[in-house]
């Protein structure tokens, strides 16, 4: 028998989160009265994230325990993300800026909070500005995520942090450099903000006037992918700003606990690393090909031009981020595996990027190789390694079982996506850009999904909230063994 579920303390976290979400909601007014823009839709917004966190909290008043276990866990975070989600779309539906109100408006939210990256506009730059601005700070917090953002600041969640703490981050096992789990998210959101300022200023000394440059430099450490412009960076036309970019979304996809060590004066921890260095052979190897490829077929005049769309491409789409230059799907098929290959696989474990991740493709790969050896030898003893030491039966069987279930979700979303009348290339493409959360398609909906039916678009939703929470927090929590007492 298990113990039942901790709705107290569930209810609690959401009010909570309510409120911080309201705090965040002040910039973005400010930014509208900067810009003399309506404030109807942020103060209703306001107003409504402020009694929805009365609500809950009145509910969880009397919580006698701080303490969760891993149902809390998963179930807290799913109900996290998507609350924030339905009430982060009322700026868009009362704004009236999309074409099919409330379905448009949850779907721009949550490809914003799950750093997606998709969107229904068509054009951006007749947005206001503080909308433009509310898309970048859902994908910028939503990068390191909500939750690890919160329990960095209010150290209120007890013995909860850390069941809510495993169940948002990502990878095969997590990096705990300091005791507490709050520590732990406060310095990791201390790097995080250190690099979105290097950005910001780094874009800003070149084309992208101030606003511009801190839209895109939470979107790009984020590796979310929205832009304030309609052609999105090539608008720029700006070497500078597409090889700076191009860094950030490789640094942006790598673990941030080794960008943390390495900042505090140990880069060998992440030169060593065999995630970071599989990973950077990965990126590195794909931009190459696509330079061949793309010199073949003649599709820029220099050959500089050729590698900076190769490797700008191949660093949005394998961190996830979205930032496009020019459409994928004019590069031809050959391309489009490329593509499909970088947003499955994606970047490394505890990074803001979705996808499959690097470390467990290295996994499923050694795995594989056993299997192998085992054919010859049936009673060989192959242990699976990472870094030098052995991972346990347990783990590579999760990690077997995780890819399996992301496989399976992938192909269910295509052939929903079939079923409602899309084509095969532009079914693949989405279900695996909305599940690795990497943005754009291929095909029709490459640029947008504004024309696309109210089922696709909340299929899509499904899968980008599965992929952003690792697929089995969120399926976890739909089946019955979940709720069983």
């Amino acid at each position: 028998m298990r113990a039942t579920i901790n709705f107290r303390f569930i209810s609690r976290i959401l009010g909570m989160m309510c409120f911080v979400e309201g705090a965040i909601l002040l910039s973005v007014i400010l930014m509208a009265l900067y810009y003399h823009e309506s404030l109807m839709p942020w103060l209703v917004t306001l107003a409504a994230f402020v009694l929805c966190g009365s609500g809950l909290s009145y509910l969880g008043r009397e919580l006698k325990h701080k303490m969760a276990s891993r149902r809390e866990g998963m179930l807290t975070v799913s109900s996290v993300w998507l609350l924030l989600s339905v009430l982060g779309m009322m700026p868009y539906a009362l704004s009236h800026a999309t074409r099919h109100g409330v379905v448009d408006a949850f779907f721009e939210s949550i490809s914003g909070f799950t750093t997606t990256g998709a969107t229904i506009f068509y054009q951006v730059e007749h947005l206001d500005k503080s909308l433009l601005f509310w898309r970048s700070l859902t994908q910028w917090q939503g990068g390191m995520g909500i939750v690890v953002f919160t329990i960095a600041l209010i150290p209120v969640f007890g013995g909860g942090a850390s069941q809510i703490y495993n169940a948002e981050t990502t990878g095969i096992t997590h990096d705990r450099f300091l005791p507490r789990i709050s520590d732990v998210a406060r310095w990791l959101w201390g790097v995080y903000l250190l690099e979105t300022s290097l950005l910001f200023l780094l874009l800003w000394v070149g084309p992208m006037n101030c606003f511009d440059a801190l839209c895109h430099a939470m979107t790009c450490i984020s590796t979310g992918g929205y832009s304030t412009r309609d052609a999105g960076v090539a608008a720029y036309h700006s070497p500078y700003t597409e090889y700076v970019l191009s860094s950030f979304m490789f640094v942006g996809s790598l673990n941030i606990t080794l960008v943390y060590f390495a900042l505090k004066g140990q880069p060998r921890r992440l030169l060593r690393d065999e995630e970071f260095r599989s990973y950077a052979f990965f990126i590195a190897l794909i931009t190459l090909v696509l330079t061949l490829w793309l010199a073949l077929h003649s599709e820029y005049g220099t050959l500089e031009e050729t590698f900076r769309s190769a490797l700008f491409m191949t660093t949005s789409l394998g961190s996830s981020t979205g930032f496009v230059t020019q459409d994928v799907t004019a590069w031809g098929g050959f391309a489009w595996m490329l593509a499909l290959l970088l947003m499955f696989v994606n970047g490394c474990a505890g990074s803001t990027s979705g996808g499959l991740k690097m470390s467990r493709f290295i996994v499923l790969l050694k795995n594989l190789y056993n299997e192998f050896k085992k054919q010859i030898h049936p009673h060989l003893l192959t242990p699976v390694l990472m870094n030098g030491r052995q991972l346990s039966v347990s783990v590579v069987h999760q990690i077997l079982a995780f890819c399996v279930l992301y496989v399976l979700l992938l192909l269910f979303g295509a052939l929903v996506l079939l079923a409602d009348g899309n084509g095969f290339i532009s079914s693949l493409s989405l279900a695996c850009s909305a599940i690795s959360n990497s943005g754009p398609g291929i095909g029709e909906f490459a640029l947008s999904l504004g024309s696309a039916t109210a089922l696709t678009k909340f299929t899509l939703c499904f899968l980008m909230l599965a992929g952003r929470l690792e697929v089995f927090t969120v399926i976890g929590i739909l089946t019955p063994y979940f709720w069983k007492h």
